[in-house]
């Protein structure tokens, strides 16, 4: 019998019982598999979720500080390419909640958390398929400065373009060079020449 591959999902949930709960609650439908639980955003627990390659991360905002939930996705967003799901314990008004891929709720049952999950992950495989496997201009330029450390509020910035447009970009990096992390990018503009040893920070 053929093993079917899990779904990746990293929990940050402050609440060990809430997140023991959900990891439960996905294990019995089997089709999601928690590999990681954070209680925080900490300077180390942003490295474990750079390292790890989470196919869905749910969050609940209430790691962030009221003023920093309404930009808690982005945040997320620099160091992962995920589906970034919010959980919801505490009211929230919905413009802090409308940047998530898919909001749930702790009265949510199994089965519209699993389906939640699902068209999150949808959501984000929606992005148009640009011809072929070569990269376009602007995503090498978008690599550049991936490889050259700079955070995606950064490439914004100097690109003058929405960080939700320098994410879409960073996905269809992904996608047609089958690399999905920082490190192996920056190998990978290394290699094609796209950047000059010299300019980046080892």
């Amino acid at each position: 019998m053929m093993k079917t591959s899990h779904r990746k999902v990293l929990l940050i949930i402050p609440s060990q019982i809430v997140a023991r709960g959900i990891e439960a609650v996905l294990a019995e439908h089997g089709e999601f598999r928690v590999e990681g639980i954070l209680t925080d955003l900490s300077h180390a627990s942003e490295a474990r979720l750079r390292n790890m390659d989470a196919d869905v991360i749910i969050i609940d905002p209430v790691v962030f500080d009221y003023v920093s939930r309404m930009t808690g996705r982005s945040r997320i967003a620099e160091h992962s390419d995920a589906a970034v799901v919010a959980l919801k314990t505490i009211p929230m008004e919905e413009e802090q909640t409308r940047h998530y891929d898919a909001v749930i709720s702790m009265y949510d049952d199994p089965v519209a958390v699993v389906k939640k999950l699902r068209e999150s992950l949808a959501a984000r495989e929606e992005t148009p398929e640009s011809e072929g496997h070569d990269l376009s201009q602007r995503e090498k330029e978008i690599l550049v400065c991936v490889a050259k450390g700079m955070l995606n509020k950064e490439i914004a910035d100097h690109y003058n373009i929405s960080i939700h447009t320098v994410i879409t970009h960073r996905k269809n990096i992904t996608r047609k060079t089958g690399i999905k992390t920082v490190a192996g990018l920056t190998v990978y503009a290394l290699l094609n020449n796209l950047i000059d040893s010299n300019s980046i920070d080892f």
